[in-house]
């Protein structure tokens, strides 16, 4: 007998107990979603919880995000990636 394919589900928001990025943040220019990320009320354990959580989302949305997008946040977390180099 064939075994079911479970059905596939996303996750669409991305917060935790501690961090709530701001509705549509993952929607903005990466300059932008990088300063928001930066902050330390969204991220209050630094620059590296951010890049964790646009990876989260990045991995989340799979085939349901759009080329652009993933583009986008793919700079944010590579501005996010220099600014943790610069402070280190």
């Amino acid at each position: 007998m064939a075994r079911r394919k479970a059905p596939r589900t996303w996750v669409k928001n991305v917060t935790t107990v501690s961090t709530y990025p701001p509705p549509g943040t993952f929607t903005l220019p990466a300059k932008d979603i990088a300063r928001i990320m930066a902050r330390k009320d969204v991220s209050p354990k630094g620059i590296g919880s951010g890049i964790r959580m646009i990876q989260f989302f990045i991995n989340r949305s799979g085939k349901n995000l759009s080329k652009e997008r993933k583009i986008e946040l793919e700079k944010a977390k590579k501005i996010l990636q220099q600014q943790m180099r610069r402070r280190v």
